[in-house]
C-alpha cells in the first residue's frame, strides 16, 4: 500500500497547485498555462497504454516483472518533478521549460504507477484478498493526497504571494503590457520567497517519493502463479487494444467513471483559485484542501465496509451522488468560512468513494474477461493502463478548457481580486459543471452489468476453471 503514496502526493500537489503556480508565481499568461496543462495531461494519458503494453511484453527477472520499472524510474522522476517547481531565469522559453519537464515527469511517474496498479493482480488470486489489498492501497493513496496537500499547502501557505491591485486603466489598455509594467515596478522580494517555498515543498515530496519506492521494492514480491500473465503467443499492441475495447463490462465501467472522475478533477484543478478569489480565503485555502483530504482518508474504511455489506454498485450511487448538494451549496451560499469547512468535510466523504470504487471494481472486470477469454493471457496491465488513459486524457482536456475559460473571462495574473466574470466562471467550474458530470456518469453506470450476484458466479466459475 505504501507504494501508492508517491503518485498521489505528486499528483495532488500538481493538481491543486500547478495552475495557480503557473499563473501567479511563474507569471505565465492563462493561454500558455492552458497549453502546458492540456499537453502535459494528454501526453500523460498517451504514455499509459504504451507503458502497459511494454510491461505485458517484459520478461520476468529475479526482481519480478513489474518491480524493475518502479525501481529504475524513481530517481529520474524525482529530478524532473523538482524542476517543474523551479522558475528558470530566462526571458523566453519558460513555457517550453515547464512543458518539457512536466511531460518527462508524467512519463516517468507512469512507469511507476502502471506496474504498481497491476501489482494487485500479482499478489493473490482471491477476490476478497484483492479487495482488501485495494482498500489498504486506497487508504494510503488518499493519505498520500493528504500529505501532498499538507506539505505543499502548509509550506507555500506560510509565504504570502504578493498580488497587484488592478488599476482602472487596465481594462482599457493592453492587459499583458500593463501587467508587465506593473511587475517591473513591484517589489519582487516576497515573490522570490514564494518561489523558494515551492522548491522546498518539491524537495520534501521528492524525498518521500524515494522513501516509498524503497519500501515497496524491498517489501513486496510478485507471485508469478497469482496471474497467468505469460502469453503463449505474442499479442500486438492493436490486438491487445481490440480485445480490451471489445469487453462490454470494461467499456461500461469506463463510461460511468469517466464522467464522475472528470467532475472531481475539475473541482481539484480550480479549487485553489476558487477559494482564493471567489470565496476570498487567500490565506485559508490550503487548510480547506487539507480538511477535504483528511475527511476522505478517514472514510475510506467506511466505504470498504459499505461495499462488502451492500455491494459495489449501491456504494457508487450513494457515495458519489452525496457530493451534489454540497457542491451546489458552496456556489449558492454567501462566502462563509465555517460553511466552507463543513462543505469540505462532506465533500471529502464523496471523494473517498470516488477514489476507492473504480479500483475495487476493475479486478472484477478482469475476472469477467478471463472467463470469456480463458485462452488469452497477459492483458492485466493493458486493462489498468487504458482505464487510466481515458481519465487522464479527459482531465487534460478539462484543465485546458477551464484555464482557457478563465482567459476569456479576463483573468488577471497576480491580481488581488478578479473581475466578476472570472468569479462566475470559477463557480461554474467547481459547482454546476461537476454536478452535471456526476449525474451523467451515474446514469451511464446503470448499464454496468456486474452486480454482486454476477460477481459471486464469476468467482465460483474461475475457481472451477483453475
Amino acid at each position: 500500500a505504501v507504494g501508492g503514496a508517491p503518485y498521489q502526493i505528486t499528483g495532488c500537489a500538481l493538481g491543486f497547485f500547478l495552475q495557480i503556480y503557473l499563473l501567479d508565481v511563474a507569471q505565465l499568461d492563462p493561454f500558455s498555462a492552458s497549453i502546458i496543462l492540456f499537453v502535459g495531461r494528454a501526453w500523460d494519458a498517451i504514455t499509459d497504454p504504451m507503458v502497459g503494453f511494454f510491461i505485458s511484453k517484459t520478461s520476468w527477472t529475479r526482481f519480478g516483472r513489474l518491480m524493475p520499472w518502479i525501481i529504475f524510474s524513481t530517481p529520474f522522476a524525482v529530478i524532473s518533478y523538482f524542476l517543474i517547481w523551479f522558475v528558470p531565469d530566462i526571458s523566453r522559453g519558460q513555457v517550453m521549460w515547464y512543458l518539457v519537464f512536466y511531460c518527462i515527469f508524467q512519463t516517468l511517474v507512469t512507469c511507476f504507477h502502471v506496474p504498481y496498479s497491476a501489482l494487485t493482480m500479482f499478489i493473490s488470486r482471491e477476490q476478497s484478498e484483492r479487495d482488501s489489498a485495494t482498500a489498504y492501497r486506497m487508504t494510503v493513496e488518499v493519505l498520500g493526497t493528504v500529505l501532498g496537500t499538507a506539505i505543499q499547502g502548509q509550506i507555500v501557505g506560510k509565504v504570502v504571494t504578493p498580488c497587484i491591485e488592478s488599476p482602472l486603466f487596465i481594462g482599457k489598455t493592453n492587459s499583458s503590457v500593463a501587467m508587465e509594467e506593473l511587475n517591473m515596478t513591484h517589489d519582487t522580494g516576497s515573490l522570490t520567497d514564494t518561489r523558494n517555498a515551492y522548491m522546498i515543498a518539491a524537495g520534501v515530496i521528492g524525498g518521500l517519493y524515494i522513501l516509498c519506492a524503497v519500501i515497496l521494492s524491498v517489501g513486496v514480491r510478485e507471485k508469478r502463479e497469482s496471474s497467468e500473465l505469460q502469453s503463449d503467443e505474442p499479442v500486438s499492441f492493436f490486438q491487445g487494444l481490440k480485445l480490451v475495447m471489445n469487453h462490454g463490462a470494461y467499456i461500461k465501467l469506463i463510461a460511468g467513471f469517466l464522467f464522475t472522475s472528470l467532475a472531481f478533477m475539475l473541482l481539484e484543478g480550480n479549487f485553489a483559485l476558487f477559494c482564493t478569489y471567489t470565496l476570498g480565503f487567500r490565506n485559508e485555502f490550503q487548510n480547506i484542501l487539507l480538511a477535504i483530504m483528511l475527511s476522505a482518508t478517514l472514510t475510506i474504511p467506511l466505504w470498504q465496509w459499505f461495499l462488502t455489506r451492500f455491494g459495489k454498485k449501491t456504494a457508487v450511487y450513494i457515495g458519489i451522488s452525496s457530493a451534489i448538494p454540497f457542491l451546489i451549496m458552496v456556489a449558492v451560499l454567501d462566502s462563509n468560512l465555517i460553511v466552507t469547512y463543513i462543505v469540505a468535510v462532506a465533500a471529502g466523504i464523496s471523494v473517498a468513494a470516488a477514489f476507492l470504487l473504480p479500483w475495487s471494481m476493475l479486478p472484477d472486470v478482469i475476472d469477467d474477461f478471463k472467463l470469456q477469454h480463458p485462452e488469452s493471457h497477459g492483458h492485466e496491465a493493458i486493462f489498468f493502463s487504458f482505464y487510466v488513459f481515458f481519465t487522464k486524457f479527459t482531465s487534460g482536456v478539462s484543465l485546458g478548457i477551464s484555464t482557457l475559460s478563465l482567459d476569456f473571462a479576463g483573468y488577471q495574473t497576480r491580481g488581488c481580486s478578479q473581475p466578476s466574470k472570472v468569479n462566475f466562471t470559477l463557480k461554474m467550474l467547481v459547482s454546476a459543471v461537476p454536478v452535471g458530470l456526476i449525474l451523467l456518469g451515474l446514469l451511464l453506470f446503470k448499464l454496468y452489468p456486474i452486480d454482486e450476484e454476477k460477481r459471486r458466479k464469476n468467482k465460483k466459475a474461475l475457481q472451477d476453471l483453475r
